[in-house]
């Protein structure tokens, strides 16, 4: 497995369960220049992101990871990750289907989110 690949795996393993545990702890993962579009808004900056994913409308939250797909995005290290999946909220039994992007970038030897697009996935 290439180093991208498994950084990229890494990533998404501690992003999913520390959103799963605890949303405000993603802080970490952002910058002020960083953004997320989530559904239709787009949010810019670690606090406007922080409040919006710990204000969703639900208590409990599992993601379970179907697709996992990263390469290498700039000669600088930088990782464009796409992941599918479905996740189940509070009581319900019906999984919701999702996909998320995110553009990773290398700082003193970590990553951090620059851009994170997530969208519901609708069936037609």
């Amino acid at each position: 497995m290439s180093a991208f690949s498994e950084i990229a795996q890494q990533f998404v393993q501690f992003y999913y369960q520390t959103f799963d545990a605890d949303r405000s702890s993603l802080a970490g993962l952002y910058r002020d220049h960083s953004m997320l579009t989530f559904e239709t808004s787009s949010i810019q900056g670690v606090s406007n992101i922080v409040e919006k994913l710990t204000s969703l409308p639900f208590q409990k939250v599992v993601h379970k990871v179907n697709t996992l797909d990263a390469q290498p995005s700039s000669q600088d290290g930088s990782i464009l990750v796409m992941v599918t999946g479905a996740l189940l909220v509070d009581e319900e039994q019906n999984p919701m289907n999702y996909t998320q992007s995110f553009n990773l970038i290398p700082e003193n030897g970590s990553y951090y989110v620059q851009n994170d697009i997530f969208r519901l996935i609708y069936n037609a």
